[in-house]
């Protein structure tokens, strides 16, 4: 197809070396050999008179032109798609196949009881595995790679043109204490919060964190007794210790220790939490993807 004298297959190849920053896996999207989508890129760089990726350890990294060319260059892409090329309907009760959703500790435990439980109703002959993640950038990688179909975890730390993100789930701080710890009964003040021992959760080991930061704001300091890894295990050691800690309330609330704590505002201001969905922009218009990803939403709407 050729427009204004500009082979649209060239734009399709750049499309695809832009999400695969790989020459040799962006010809196997396409369709093509790897000298073929070699010269491609000749053909690109000579068309936009600008190198648009530059090879390096970590693959192809895209040039600011590039980079400045891609939403639009996908967007057209997938419009003509969608007027060119009739997809077949994703009927999720006759569909036999498998999803890879990554899921970072939070959304796998408050997210996942209620997406296999659909799956089970709605798609009996759907497999889900899940790939587990801790860094908000691994997703990125594992969306990419191809290993996952979607990913839910907090947003990167960097925005990136062919990964698509909608904010589908919140959530907010909480203070715990044991129900029958003297300082229930009197409230969470700020005194009585510094005159306990921390837990703190702390995925990297770090002796700081949230709670940390917005206390050295006004000036103060808490004595931390514990350090965990994830937050899930907090509520438990809480309601069998004199010890207090921060998470996130889902986490309070659906913890099987949750009759023995009580649960207070944090005295300090903490932010809300955002995690979002991610996918790769090459899956935006694939309907079994589409499917997926509208169900992830909606079973976090209704938490």
């Amino acid at each position: 197809m050729d427009f204004h004298g500009i082979d649209l297959n060239l734009l399709a190849a750049f499309d695809a070396l832009m999400d695969e920053r790989n020459v040799t896996r962006a010809a196997v999207r396409v369709g093509v050999s790897q000298p073929a989508m070699s010269a491609a890129l000749s053909r690109l760089r000579s068309l936009f008179d600008d190198p648009l990726f530059l090879r390096s350890a970590e693959g192809l990294l895209p040039t600011p032109r590039a980079r400045d060319l891609a939403g639009p260059v996908s967007t057209a892409l997938r419009q003509l798609e969608l007027v060119l090329v009739k997809k077949p309907e994703f009927d999720p009760a006759e569909a036999v196949l498998d999803f890879t959703v990554g899921l970072s500790d939070y959304p796998a435990f408050v997210l996942l009881p209620a997406l296999v439980n659909a799956l089970e109703k709605k798609a009996p002959g759907v497999s889900l595995r899940v790939h587990s993640f801790s860094s908000r950038d691994s997703a990125v990688d594992l969306l990419d790679a191809g290993t996952i179909d979607a990913a839910v975890g907090v947003p990167p730390t960097q925005a990136e043109s062919r990964i698509l993100t909608r904010p589908i789930l919140r959530d907010e701080f909480v203070t715990i204490v044991r129900r029958d710890h003297p300082s229930a009964r009197r409230g969470m003040s700020m005194k009585a919060f510094l005159s306990l021992s921390h837990v703190l959760v702390s995925p990297e080991g770090d002796r700081h964190g949230l709670v940390d930061e917005a206390l050295a704001q006004v000036g103060k300091r808490r004595r931390l007794a514990l350090t965990l890894p994830q937050m899930f295990a907090a509520p438990a050691v809480v309601a069998r210790t004199d010890m207090t800690a921060t998470v996130m309330k889902r986490v309070a609330l659906h913890s099987a220790a949750r009759r023995n704590l009580a649960l207070f505002p944090p005295p300090v201001a903490l932010p809300e939490v955002v995690f979002d969905l991610l996918w790769h922009r090459r899956n935006d218009t694939h309907p079994a993807q589409m499917w997926l990803r509208g169900l992830l939403e909606s079973l976090a709407q209704a938490l």
